[in-house]
């Protein structure tokens, strides 16, 4: 049709020619405008000053007190767009004069399952060795009363609401919290006292709050916190922010602790290594006032745990263990699971499918050589 357009009357192809130019050019300078208007847009997201997350502490009319991510407060406006605010609410303020702008929504669980380890452990009490009493005493203060609380009540008694497990390290502390909790069939909530205090130096005391709040929506549920002596040691007069903030989220622990019922399906373990330095405070009636000392273990201990670690390996028939215990006297638990992964190894290395009384000895050996290493290093640098 185009071409007989063009053979009849040049002046109606001239003109149709002129109009579809028109037509693609108006649509590219459309185009080149919307490209424009959004690159503006994004200028002037550079150029927009950043806004500050903080938390309302308490509301007024027409202003508030905030808490800003340093643990400063401040008493600021409230914008008119922002709407109601309430204290416990999270904001966006403006960074020069602190005005609230916007109101914002925050997921606490992401926060606070980011950071811990949460599990349901699946350990029986029968791969714990060489503590016997420890295992009748947490079944009494943490297993009984998540168990059978009722019979608490008839008696007239209120157990502990936690205890602190104390002793050298690898001895079966977490064991120990990991098989009570998988026999009450509890949430195990693990936190590491001095990963909290390193890395949330301004939200340690919110994120303690938030934890404990996690604790009883999964009730019920253990929370076991590794090395507090790094969150409760004996407080000083020190004025770095650093030291203060600490005594921040110390506090805040102990406030925790205190609000709990002892007869409640939440129970605390607290694990340290230096039971010397902890603030008498987190120790007194009331708080972690069950203290179960996990020792190193006699030779009836070494028995029992070199019998679970070897339980699965295929040993010399004629091995003699009572040498082999002698060698490892002043061993932990994790130091004879260590002897059995190594003795396992010089195995393989001579493509080898038993352990013999010889790759024990040699296990024996590079796990104290590795230990004096550690103590040497200790000593110079610690």
């Amino acid at each position: 049709m185009d071409d007989k357009l063009d053979t009849k009357n040049p002046l109606e192809s001239v003109m149709f020619s002129y109009t579809t130019d028109t037509n693609r050019t108006e649509l590219e300078n459309k185009i080149l405008k919307e490209t424009i208007s959004q690159l503006q847009g994004e200028l002037s997201k550079y150029r927009r000053p950043a806004l500050m997350v903080c938390d309302i502490v308490d509301t007024f009319e027409g202003h508030a007190i905030i808490k800003t991510p340093n643990g400063n407060k401040f008493y600021v406006e409230v914008s008119t767009e922002c709407g109601g605010v309430n204290a416990g609410d999270s904001v966006l303020v403006e960074q020069k004069n602190l005005t609230i702008i916007k109101k914002i929504a925050t997921n606490k669980k992401f926060n606070v399952e980011k950071y811990v380890i949460i599990d349901k452990p699946d350990l029986d009490w029968k791969n714990i060795g060489g503590l016997l009493d420890q295992i009748r005493e947490v079944k009494e203060v943490i297993e009984l009363p998540l168990k059978k609380p009722l019979l608490f009540e008839k008696v007239g008694i209120l157990p502990p609401k936690g205890v602190l497990f104390h002793g050298p390290p690898g001895t079966g502390k977490t064991l120990l919290a990991k098989a009570v909790a998988s026999s009450t069939n509890s949430t195990f909530i693990e936190i590491v006292g001095s990963e909290l205090v390193q890395k949330y130096i301004g939200e340690g005391a919110k994120l303690i709050s938030e934890i404990f709040e996690l604790a009883r929506e999964k009730a019920p549920s253990i929370i076991f916190i590794d090395e507090i002596d790094a969150l409760a040691a004996q407080r000083i007069e020190i004025g770095t922010s650093g030291e203060r903030e600490v005594q921040r989220t110390f506090m805040q622990l102990l406030a925790e602790l205190d609000g709990f019922k002892p007869l409640g399906n939440v129970k605390i373990i607290g694990c340290t290594n230096r039971i010397d330095i902890l603030d008498p405070a987190i120790l007194r009636p009331g708080r972690l006032d069950r203290l179960i000392e996990v020792p190193l273990p006699n030779k009836d201990g070494l028995k029992e745990i070199f019998k679970i670690h070897s339980k699965n390996m295929s040993l010399d028939t004629k091995m003699k263990r009572d040498p082999l215990l002698e060698k490892m006297d002043g061993f932990s638990g994790a130091e004879v699971r260590a002897v059995c992964t190594e003795a396992g190894y010089f195995a393989i290395r001579e493509d080898r499918t038993k352990v013999t009384e010889t790759d024990l000895f040699n296990a024996i050996e590079k796990i104290k050589i590795k230990d004096d290493n550690d103590q040497t290093h200790l000593t110079m640098f610690g």
